[in-house]
């Protein structure tokens, strides 16, 4: 505060060094010019005209010179009547208070999990057993194709699977009774493992005709009819003619839209920042808008950070998990993303309209105990929707947050009787 004063101070003495020189100045004119102006009393209305064509652009000068340093004087010297009356404002009384250090990013809602529905044989559908946006569970049965001969193939097996077993146990009696070999046991214990292992797989290959779904989840559509001929490929492609329908792709998807992610980048300069809060244990807290309004607030948790930075646009993505009960998110939608970083605590916070540019930088005014109006260089720590964290108060501080820009550093003020600013920290 001593540069500030000094500052001041030099400031002061150079406005009453001008106002000196101006007098000096005027009083030269005065002196230089009073003998015309004493000769002009004695012309007649001739020889003044004569001299105020011959002098004009002077005696111009002197007027022009003559205003304009009493206006000047009157506005940095202001008279006691002017400079009497309070300027009303309205101030805010700093307090310490935690603020959260909000990141905004936009983003992408994705799935939590989302499966492709293809077949693996080559096959015919015999049965389709979901339908188009259909709620399903895991396990639930959504197709069921031509099974009659794989049936027929596993159910051939599984007889000589049973026989070669039943051979397995009579050859374990017979050996007990030394009515054949050792070795003969062991032919048989091979049969019949041979014939279980050749009916485990006839079964595998009959429940491919049973299509189940994996997760929880909506079906999307169906592309799928009955009769039509599906391929095993990874290759999504469903083509229809007038004779049949055949799909080597996807029959259905099956999407699960609760809970449900959002993917988002965050700028590389406040990656530092969330990771030491990722470190504490807890995970950060995400809020998030979908579509023009934002009315709806979703609240959710950050799962993961990639990581590595992106280098071709100097952010990190994340990903944050947010219920949806009522199955209004859907992947793809943009999303708003206001991610709670950090808490700054004991901050000191105030109206952003409270802080003015100047010369010397930001500054707000303080209102003292006079009720007279205290210029204060502050320093901006983080500002956000209305409202900044500043360092250069202290707490208990009245800010002048309205009718800042009437006032001058010294200028007594008056309080409005509307209510005072309020600071907000809600995000949406």
């Amino acid at each position: 505060m001593s540069k500030i004063e000094s500052t001041l101070d030099n400031l002061f003495a150079k406005l009453v060094n001008l106002k000196n020189q101006s007098k000096t100045r005027l009083c030269a004119l005065w002196k230089k010019y009073s003998p015309q102006l004493q000769k002009l009393k004695q012309m007649d209305l001739g020889k003044v005209k004569t001299f105020v064509s011959e002098y004009k652009w002077r005696i111009l000068l002197i007027l022009i010179v003559l205003y304009s340093g009493s206006k000047t004087y009157d506005y940095l010297f202001p008279s006691a009547d002017k400079v009497g009356g309070p300027v009303t404002v309205t101030t805010v009384v700093v307090e310490k208070k935690d603020i959260p250090l909000i990141i905004e990013a936009t983003g992408t809602i994705v799935s939590n999990n989302i499966v492709d529905i293809r077949p693996m044989i080559t096959n015919t559908v015999s049965k389709i057993l979901v339908k188009d946006g259909q709620e399903v569970k895991a396990g639930d049965l959504l197709f069921v194709l031509d099974d009659r001969n794989d049936k027929a193939n596993y159910e051939k097996l599984k007889a000589l699977a049973d026989d070669a077993q039943s051979q397995y146990l009579r050859a374990k009696e017979l050996v007990a009774k030394n009515f054949i070999s050792k070795a003969g046991l062991e032919t048989t214990s091979a049969n019949a493992k041979s014939a279980m292992a050749a009916a485990k797989a006839a079964e595998v290959q009959l429940s491919f005709d049973y299509i189940k779904s994996p997760i929880d989840g909506r079906a999307g559509i169906v592309n799928v009819f009955l009769g039509s001929l599906v391929q095993a490929s990874n290759v999504v492609s469903t083509s229809t003619s007038s004779t049949a329908t055949s799909s080597v792709g996807a029959m259905v998807t099956i999407t699960q839209l609760n809970p449900i992610n959002v993917q988002f980048i965050i700028p590389e300069k406040d990656i530092p920042t969330i990771l030491e809060n990722q470190l504490d244990g807890e995970a950060l807290s995400v809020q998030v808008t979908v579509g023009d309004s934002g009315k709806k607030t979703y609240d959710g948790k950050v799962l993961v950070i990639d990581n590595q930075v992106d280098p071709s646009i100097g952010a990190v993505r994340v990903k944050a998990q947010i219920p949806n009960e009522a199955m209004t998110l859907l992947p793809g939608q943009f999303a708003r993303v206001f991610l709670s970083a950090n808490t700054l605590k004991d901050a000191l916070a105030i109206p952003s309209q409270a802080i003015i540019m100047s010369p010397r930088g930001k500054v707000v005014y303080i209102v003292d105990k006079d009720d007279k109006a205290v210029s204060k260089p502050v320093k901006v720590l983080y500002e956000y929707q209305g409202q900044a964290v500043v360092d250069g108060i202290t707490t208990g501080d009245r800010v002048v947050v309205e009718g800042k820009q009437n006032l001058r550093p010294g200028g007594k003020i008056r309080e409005s009787k509307t209510a005072s600013p309020t600071l907000t920290t809600n995000p949406s």
